[in-house]
C-alpha cells in the first residue's frame, strides 16, 4: 500500500520537463511551417496552370480566327480587312475587372521553305506575354496558311 507521500512524489516525477515541451513545440512548428509551404506551393502551381491554360486558349482562339480569312486578307492585298499585329486579352474574359492582361503579337511572314509552292504559303506566329507575381511569362504558337487551304473549301 502506497502512502500519500509516495503517490505525490510519483505525480511530480510523471510531469513533462521543460526541454521535452520545447522540443515538441519546435517539431510542431516545423511541421506547421512545412504544411504552410506545401499549401502555398500548391496554390501557386494551380494559378500558374490556370494562366498557361488561358494563354493556350487565347492562342488557339487567334489561330482559329485566321482560318476565316482568305488569302488576299492574310497577305494584305484586301484593303478592307486588316489583321491586327498586336492585341490584348484579359485573364478573366467575362469579369468587369479582368485581372492582368495578356499582350499578344501576330507576325505573318513568308514560309522559310525552298519548295516551289513557297510563294503560296505563309508562316503565322502568334506570341503572348504576361507578367504575374513579378514573373515574366511568354508562350507562342506557329502555324502555316496556304493560298489553296481550308478557307477555299468553306467559301
Amino acid at each position: 500500500m502506497m502512502t500519500h507521500l509516495t503517490q505525490r512524489k510519483l505525480k511530480l516525477e510523471a510531469a513533462y520537463s521543460l526541454v521535452e515541451v520545447l522540443v515538441a513545440s519546435a517539431v510542431a512548428g516545423i511541421m506547421f511551417a512545412a504544411f504552410m509551404g506545401g499549401l502555398s506551393t500548391g496554390f501557386t502551381s494551380v494559378q500558374l496552370d490556370r494562366e498557361n491554360s488561358r494563354a493556350a486558349q487565347i492562342l488557339l482562339e487567334k489561330t482559329e480566327l485566321l482560318r476565316l480569312y482568305n488569302w488576299n486578307q492574310v497577305t494584305g492585298s484586301d484593303a478592307n480587312t486588316y489583321i491586327p499585329t498586336t492585341f490584348t486579352a484579359p485573364f478573366y474574359p467575362d469579369a468587369a475587372n479582368g485581372g492582368f492582361t495578356y499582350n499578344g503579337t501576330v507576325t505573318i511572314t513568308n514560309a522559310s521553305i525552298s519548295a516551289s509552292y513557297s510563294n503560296d504559303l505563309r508562316s503565322v506566329t502568334i506570341a503572348l506575354t504576361w507578367t504575374s507575381a513579378k514573373i515574366f511569362h511568354s508562350r507562342s504558337m506557329t502555324t502555316y496558311i496556304s493560298r489553296y487551304g481550308l478557307q477555299n473549301y468553306i467559301y
